[in-house]
C-alpha cells in the first residue's frame, strides 16, 4: 500500500501547487437532480480551502457560468458538481476551452463513467465482472427481460447518480411501470440483474489506497435517502474483508476506473453475491459527494487524511498532472 501524505504535507503540496496567490473557483449547484447534494459538497470544499488560506470564489453553475468564470478569473476550478452538466464531461470541456485547469477526470473519462451502459460494455469487453443487464424501450418484452435477469432487477437511468430514478422490481408489471415512469426523462433506461449481498465502495485517490467501505441500510437498497438523509445507514471500515479480498477489490477498482479513462480521484461501487462471494462492478463516480454522509471523506479519514488534506491532495494531483 502506498504511503498516504500526512495532513501537513498534503496541505503544503496544495499551497505549493496553487502558489497560494491563485484563485480557486468552486463549481457547485447546477441544474441537475443532484443540485442540493452538490451545494452541500461545494460548501464543504469552500470551507476547507478557505481554512487553508486559499482565495476561493463560489460559482453556482445554474447561472451564466461562462460570464461568472470570466469575471472571477480563476487559476483553478474545483468541480463539486454531481450528475448532468458537471460530471458528464460537459463542464470539463468548457473549462478546457477556457484554459482553466480543473479537478478530477478529463472529458472522456467523465463522459464514459457517467454513462452506466457504456461503462458496463467496456468492462464486459475487458472481462471485468458486472451484473447482466438489458436496455429498455417501449417495445421491450418485459417478461422475457425479467426472466433473463433472474426474476429480480434494478431499473436505472444510464446517466444519473446518487441512485436517483432507481427502483427494485420483482414482476414484469413492476418492470414496465418503472420503465414508463423513468422514460419521461428522455434518457437511456436499463434493467440490471439484482445481486443479493452486501454493497462495497472503494474510494480512488491517485497514487494511494483508501480502505474499502461496506454499506448496510435498512432500506431495500442504498438509495438517495440512505446516502444523504438517513442517520441509521451503517458504514463499516474496515469492511470485514480479508487482506487478500481487500487487495483484490483494490485492484479491481483501479482496473475499472482507469479502463474508462478516469483520473485523479473518484469512487467505484460494487455488490458482492452472498453465495458465490463474487464481486460485481456497479459504477464509477468521477465527482463523488463530499458531504458529511459521503464515502470518500469517510474512507480518507480512516486512512489518516482529514478533509483539508483530502482536498489538498485532490488539488495537488490535478495541478501536477
Amino acid at each position: 500500500m502506498a504511503t498516504i501524505s500526512s495532513n501537513d504535507t498534503a496541505k503544503n503540496n496544495a499551497v505549493d501547487a496553487l502558489k497560494i496567490n491563485g484563485r480557486v473557483a468552486v463549481l457547485m449547484g447546477g441544474n441537475a437532480a443532484e443540485r442540493e447534494v452538490s451545494l452541500a459538497s461545494g460548501n464543504a470544499v469552500i470551507a476547507s480551502l478557505t481554512s487553508m488560506g486559499v482565495d476561493v470564489v463560489a460559482i453556482d453553475t445554474a447561472g451564466d457560468v461562462i460570464a461568472d468564470l470570466q469575471a472571477a478569473k480563476p487559476n483553478f476550478a474545483f468541480i463539486a458538481l454531481h450528475g448532468k452538466g458537471g460530471e458528464d464531461g460537459t463542464m470539463q470541456a468548457l473549462l478546457e476551452k477556457m484554459n482553466i485547469p480543473y479537478s478530477g477526470s478529463r472529458v472522456l473519462g467523465s463522459a464514459l463513467a457517467m454513462d452506466k451502459v457504456r461503462s458496463k460494455n467496456i468492462w464486459r469487453g475487458l472481462s471485468l465482472p458486472t451484473p447482466a443487464f438489458a436496455c429498455l424501450d417501449a417495445t421491450s418484452d418485459f417478461d422475457a427481460v425479467l426472466t433473463t435477469l433472474g426474476g429480480t432487477a434494478f431499473v436505472k437511468p444510464a446517466d444519473e447518480g446518487s441512485s436517483i430514478g432507481m427502483s427494485l422490481v420483482k414482476t414484469a408489471e413492476e418492470l414496465q411501470e418503472a420503465y414508463l415512469s423513468t422514460a419521461e426523462s428522455g434518457v437511456t433506461i436499463f434493467a440490471e440483474q439484482w445481486i443479493d449481498g452486501p454493497e462495497y465502495s472503494v474510494s480512488i485517490l491517485e497514487g494511494y489506497e483508501l480502505p474499502s467501505v461496506r454499506i448496510a441500510t435498512k432500506r431495500e437498497f442504498f438509495n438517495y435517502e440512505a446516502k444523504y438523509q438517513d442517520n441509521d445507514t451503517q458504514l463499516f471500515i474496515p469492511s470485514g474483508l480479508t487482506a487478500e479480498e481487500e487487495a483484490f477489490l483494490q485492484q479491481l477498482s483501479k482496473e475499472a476506473f482507469y479502463s474508462l479513462g478516469c483520473s485523479g480521484w473518484g469512487r467505484v461501487d460494487f455488490m458482492r453475491d452472498k453465495n458465490s462471494g463474487q464481486f460485481y462492478l456497479l459504477e464509477a463516480n468521477t465527482v463523488p459527494g463530499l458531504t458529511d454522509h459521503s464515502l470518500v471523506p469517510i474512507s480518507a479519514a480512516a486512512a489518516g487524511l482529514d478533509f483539508n488534506a483530502l482536498m489538498a491532495n485532490i488539488i495537488h494531483l490535478s495541478v501536477a498532472s
